[in-house]
């Protein structure tokens, strides 16, 4: 099948970093059309049907996460495949597709030849890092064009847009009937959430687990951590609806944070969780996590706080209690594997993934959606492209 010629698009575009709040009349985020080129070898063109708001884009809006500028935003997405680059095809290698497959996309490509990717560890990518880092594709170069030049991709995705150009190493194939608003949430909530409890923490039927943050990555950790059979869970955040939604999820105890949070965790667990999933990006909210966790147990993050930002811990406690702290990036996962799987535990009714999905947006809705992701209200919210 011959691939398509370029097209025009529209994508919601971050030119400016750092821009005051509130962000419903700042609107930081422009809806602009743009050029899109067509797909190039070992690449997809996609037809978005949603995309997530993550804390990941916020903090390139709010300029936590320095990111090049001009850059189409969106890293969260489910679609539809609509056009082949060469190599793509059904039949063409491991990465064969469809048109008409339904996809997930993953915000981290993978070259599949790299040292972290021959160990099984795609999250790694090297090349797939250096892209994103560049605002490009992995093949290298961008796709998308304005009438000034190059606009970046956004970990070689840039969802928020009607169409995307993206490399075949991002996509994953999933299950057709699930829902696109809810497809979207398995790209990076739940893939990074429960990726981080049973890849990462390894979490066990019958450990207990305390969970600090409640925004999507968290609740996902939550849930994936009552489908390993963790027990108890604790649920730590300052939002009530927050609380008890975790407690309709299943947690066993939900606590407000506060001065005291150390000791309540420490309580409600009988002297600390043996694993603590810390979700929020705060370097604070991490030495909490780790202050609570019991000896001998695991401190996870998934949280990316500020690059300037510093964890100070007690250094003899890796020691003397035998303490684990460790990162997970897109969850430890490995996409292709992963994301069916998880989809599949979804299906089992395992995996209350519908639960984590709060407000629907239209795309000229995005900025009062980053307004609302600022200020902690709701859970996901997912722009439906009709």
């Amino acid at each position: 099948m011959a691939a398509p010629t370029g097209m025009t698009v529209t994508g919601a575009v971050l030119r400016e970093t750092g821009v005051d709040r509130p962000y419903d009349e700042t609107r930081p985020l422009t809806q602009e059309t743009l050029h899109l080129d067509p797909p190039g070898r070992d690449e997809l063109l996609i037809r978005v049907r949603a995309a997530g708001l993550c804390h990941s884009d916020l903090s390139t809006v709010n300029g936590d996460r320095p990111r090049p500028t001009p850059m189409a935003l969106g890293h969260e997405v489910a679609g539809e495949v609509v056009g082949l680059g060469e190599g793509t095809a059904r039949g063409d290698g491991d990465h064969g597709f469809a048109v008409g497959d339904h996809v997930v996309m993953a915000f981290v490509p993978s070259c599949g030849v790299c040292d972290p990717c021959r160990q099984g560890r795609p999250a790694l990518c090297e090349p797939g890092a250096a892209a994103n880092g560049r605002g490009e594709l992995l093949a290298g170069g961008r796709r998308l064009h304005d009438e000034d030049g190059e606009v970046h991709h956004h970990l070689g995705v840039s969802g928020f847009s009607d169409h995307v150009v993206v490399s075949a190493r991002s996509v994953v194939r999933i299950d057709p009937e699930v829902p696109w608003d809810i497809a979207a949430l398995f790209g990076c909530a739940v893939l990074t959430g429960v990726g981080a409890v049973v890849n990462a923490a390894k979490v066990r039927p019958g450990e207990s687990v305390a969970v600090f943050g409640l925004g999507g990555v968290g609740l996902a950790a939550l849930i994936g951590a009552v489908a390993a059979g963790a027990h108890p869970i604790v649920a730590v955040d300052v939002v009530e609806e927050k609380l008890e939604l975790a407690r309709a999820l299943g947690a066993t105890h939900a606590i407000h944070s506060g001065d005291d949070v150390v000791e309540q965790v420490r309580a409600a667990t009988a002297g600390g969780p043996d694993h603590g999933i810390e979700t929020v990006g705060s370097a604070t909210v991490l030495a909490t996590a780790y202050a609570a966790t019991r000896r001998g147990g695991t401190t996870t993050t998934v949280g990316l706080p500020h690059p300037s930002a510093e964890l100070t811990i007690p250094a003899v406690s890796l020691t003397a209690e035998e303490r684990t702290l460790r990162g997970s990036y897109l969850g430890s996962c490995v996409p292709e594997r992963d994301i069916p799987r998880f989809v599949a535990l979804y299906r089992a009714g395992r995996l209350p993934v519908d639960r984590l999905l709060t407000h629907r947006l239209r795309p000229d809705e995005i900025n009062l959606g980053f307004e609302r992701l600022a200020k902690g209200e709701g859970v996901r919210q997912v722009v439906v492209f009709d």
